[in-house]
């Protein structure tokens, strides 16, 4: 692992970090979600590898299951539910300009974080 990083909601681990993208694979715990966000530098891909997902989706509900995936484009609100009792995991891909976390623009987030 190149990174570790603990949230209120669950943990991820970063696999690979390249000038042009960035691949984590992110753990929600139940009943969790993070935060309804947007970034301006980088487009994601999310697949789900364990467990029932909701996504939001430019205010729009989409259940996603083992395999499934969603691409979430550049500048597109989104986040990641847990609504279920168990966990659920997920790779992401980042693609775009820059991955730092300071690119997150938080609308809403249940643990007040800016």
């Amino acid at each position: 692992m190149l990174e570790i990083g603990e949230r209120p909601w669950g943990k991820y681990y970063v696999l690979a970090d390249e000038p042009n993208y960035k691949l984590k694979r992110i753990e929600v715990n139940p009943g969790q979600k993070l935060s309804y966000q947007y970034h301006h530098k980088r487009q994601e891909q999310w697949t789900i590898i364990d467990g029932d997902a909701t996504v939001v989706l430019d205010d729009k509900e989409i259940s996603l299951k083992y395999g499934e995936s969603i691409f979430i484009p550049l500048g597109a609100k989104h986040r990641m539910m847990n609504l279920s009792d168990k966990p659920v995991v997920f790779i992401e891909v980042q693609t775009g300009t820059y991955f730092g976390e300071d690119d997150i623009v938080r609308i809403e987030d249940e643990y007040d974080r800016n």
